[in-house]
């Protein structure tokens, strides 16, 4: 196993003591930020303001589990019962259908994202149905990509067929680790014939595009235990893979507590994981992308990093450039010009709201110019490690000053030689990618300097 640049440790540890908790950026400002809906009246007349013809991205959540992985920082729950989901699916088909009433005809759809939970959950039937309903409704675009998170453990002949009479042509397989060891520690057991076998479905029946998601900083895992697991994973050759940093957030996801924190890998281990396996995958021929993705050339997200086209939404990096994000299901997240909707959390309230045919917002953000300004930056840093802020300041018709003024805060990592200010342009070096989140803080005007609301540590 190679080592770490020599000088990389006592460059970070010198601005540790600067250290703070930072969001994870998938929207600005965030959801920490969105203020109480008190009706849907908003949300209706920001549907009804998307231009016809704008291509849409829908979303849709799925908030239910067979069992309960510990490290799982996602909203979900049990499901109770197979009369749950049937419930759960008529009224996503409700929603779906009060959503369309606002927007264009047959409004054009180029993307769909399954997330969850678990949205096999719902089985092949299920699945079809709702697809059926938006085919109804929406007209997908003929290079429409559609994507579904799978639970490998649960995923069968049925499921593969069913994907394929869906239109899904994309699929992310939640891996995390292949260690007995670690899996016992998450509550995951899961072999890799689970995995490869659930791989092997998918090609049968003509999903080519997987994904893998890989978790390092869990529990009882070390650089051994990570790198034999990115071993095993390059023997099925996904397209793209996805490395994320366990978040150990007990005060939110109560499952959480039955994590030993004891057993957890410190600061350091966690950087030395992360870099080894960096190495591992691009030296298996993975481009690194953004903060923590993965991706083989000539695959579209690459291809949209190479370009500048990168974007970063609620389910994380992106070739989705569409300006309208739509959310179905509890505590699903719309996006639009205007600014966010967040659905009701709680599935119970999520559908009685829609049986008064009412749609179901819980909470909400109106954009203001700056915020458009300020997301555009985080945006372009996180995607394109690079930024102008003079430019962005004049795209938005505003002063650039106060993100000068920013720039204060980013001294001592610049200092450190993560990244490089000049003229207002920031450009972040590759080994500044870990750093992303704490880079992109110096630009979020709602964040406290001082921890007042509780972030996964960066």
């Amino acid at each position: 196993m190679p080592d770490l640049p020599r000088d990389l440790a006592p460059r970070l540890a010198a601005l540790a003591a600067g250290d703070r908790d930072v969001p994870r950026y998938t929207s600005y400002p965030t959801a920490p930020h969105f203020n109480p809906a008190h009706d849907d009246a908003d949300w209706r007349n920001w549907l009804g303001a998307v231009p016809e013809q704008a291509p849409l991205s829908l979303y849709l959540h799925v908030p239910f589990c067979r069992s309960m992985c510990w490290y799982c920082g996602c909203a979900t729950q049990i499901a109770k019962g197979d009369d749950a989901i049937g419930h759960y699916v008529d009224a996503l088909l409700t929603e779906i259908a009060l959503v369309a009433q606002y927007l264009p005809p047959q409004a054009r759809v180029s993307q769909i994202h399954w997330g969850g939970g678990t949205p096999t959950i719902l089985g092949a039937a299920g699945l079809q149905r709702v697809t059926d309903r938006l085919a109804g409704l929406f007209a997908f675009d003929p290079g429409i990509e559609i994507a579904v998170e799978v639970d490998p453990r649960r995923f069968d002949t049925d499921l593969a067929r069913g994907f394929a009479s869906c239109g899904v042509n994309r699929a992310s397989l939640g891996v995390q680790s292949f260690d007995p060891l670690v899996q016992q520690a998450i509550n995951r057991i899961q072999p890799f014939g689970d995995v490869q076998r659930s791989v092997g479905l998918l090609r049968q029946n003509g999903i080519a595009s997987i994904n893998f998601d890989i978790l390092y900083g869990l529990p009882r895992q070390d650089e051994h235990s990570l790198a034999d697991t990115i071993e095993q994973a390059m023997l099925l050759q996904p397209e793209r893979l996805a490395l994320f940093g366990y978040a150990h957030v007990p005060w939110m996801r109560a499952h959480q507590k039955r994590i030993d924190a004891a057993a957890l890998p410190d600061h350091d281990l966690r950087l030395r994981q992360f870099l080894l396996a960096e190495a591992q995958l691009n030296r298996s021929g993975y481009a690194s992308i953004g903060l923590d993705h993965f991706a083989r050339a000539g695959d579209p997200l690459a291809v949209a990093a190479w370009s500048g086209r990168l974007h970063r939404n609620f389910q994380g990096y992106t070739t989705d450039g569409a300006g309208t994000l739509i959310g179905f299901g509890a505590s699903a997240i719309s996006q639009l010009p205007q600014g966010y909707i967040a659905n009701l959390r709680g599935v119970a309230a999520w559908r009685r709201k829609i049986g008064t045919a009412a749609l179901p917002v819980e909470r909400m953000r109106a954009l203001t110019p700056e915020d458009r300004m300020r997301g555009r930056i985080i945006e372009q840093l996180m995607c394109n490690l690079h930024v102008d802020l003079n430019a962005e300041a004049a795209q938005f018709g505003l002063d650039a000053q106060p993100l000068h003024d920013d720039l204060i805060a980013l001294q001592p990592i610049a200092a450190a030689g993560f990244l490089t200010i000049e003229d207002g342009v920031v450009a972040v070096h590759p080994q500044g990618r870990l750093l992303l989140r704490q880079i992109c803080s110096a630009f979020d005007s709602y964040l406290p300097r001082v921890n007042t609301i509780r972030h996964a540590a960066a």
